[in-house]
C-alpha cells in the first residue's frame, strides 16, 4: 500500500509503503469505542468525595429522650436528615480505571489508523521540526488544517514549542499515539520516522 510523502510546505517529496496489517485493516467501531472509554476512565481524577455520618463533626449524644416528647425518635444530630448531618451513599474517592486486554488496545489503535487512511485523512510528512509559531500557522493555513494531530518518532522540542499555542493542533511522539487523540482530530499527520516506529511496534505485537 503506497502513500505520498509531503512536506509542511505541501510539496511532494516521494512515496512510502504502508503496512497493510496496520493501515489497511477493517475499522472496528466497537473496539475503538471500548478503548476510548478505557482511556477516559483512566484520566478521571476520582478525588470527589463527601462526608458520611461517621466523618462529619458533631456530638454523639442523643438529641433528646426516646419517648414522651411527641416528636420522631432521633439517635444523632449527624444523621442525614439534619442540616449539618452526613451524606448517605455519596461519592467517595476512588480509581475509575480498569483493565483492558492489550490485544484490544492494539486492535483499537490499528482501527483508528486504518479509519483515517480509508477516509483520506492520513498524511505522511517527511519531517516535523524547528520553526516559529507564526511560520507554522501560515503553513497550516496553506494545508487547510484546522484540527490535526502530528505524530513523530521523537518530537522536536522547537516544533513542539512552536505548535503549543496553535489551536486545534497537537503533537505526540509515536509511543504516545492513542485512539482518543487520533479520532478527535480531523487530520492525522505522521512523519516517515513515526510511520516506521508505529509499524514496528504494532507488527511486533501481532507476531507475539
Amino acid at each position: 500500500m503506497e502513500i505520498e510523502i509531503r512536506t509542511l510546505d505541501n510539496a511532494a517529496v516521494g512515496n512510502t509503503e504502508l503496512n497493510e496489517a496496520v493501515f489497511g485493516a477493517a475499522p472496528r467501531e466497537d473496539i475503538m469505542a471500548r478503548v476510548v472509554h478505557w482511556q477516559l476512565a483512566r484520566r478521571r481524577a476520582g478525588t470527589h468525595a463527601v462526608k458520611g455520618m461517621g466523618e462529619v463533626s458533631g456530638t454523639t449524644r442523643k438529641p433528646y429522650k426516646q419517648k414522651g416528647t411527641g416528636r420522631a425518635r432521633q439517635g444523632s444530630l449527624r444523621a442525614p436528615q439534619f442540616r449539618t448531618g452526613g451524606v448517605v451513599h455519596g461519592p467517595v474517592a476512588r480509581d475509575h480505571g480498569y483493565d483492558l486486554p492489550k490485544k484490544v488496545r492494539r486492535l483499537g489503535l490499528i482501527s483508528a489508523l486504518s479509519k483515517k487512511r480509508a477516509e483520506g485523512k492520513l498524511v505522511v510528512l517527511d519531517s516535523a521540526g524547528g520553526g516559529k509559531t507564526k511560520d507554522l500557522v501560515g503553513k497550516l493555513k496553506t494545508l487547510g488544517w484546522r484540527s490535526a494531530l502530528i505524530v513523530d518518532h521523537e518530537v522536536d522540542s522547537g516544533f513542539l514549542r512552536a505548535s503549543r499555542n496553535v489551536p486545534g493542533i497537537d503533537v505526540l511522539p509515536s509511543l504516545g499515539a492513542n485512539v482518543y487523540d487520533i479520532l478527535r482530530h480531523d487530520v492525522l499527520a505522521i512523519t516517515a520516522a513515526g510511520i516506521a516506529a508505529l509499524t514496528e511496534r504494532l507488527t511486533r505485537e501481532i507476531v507475539r
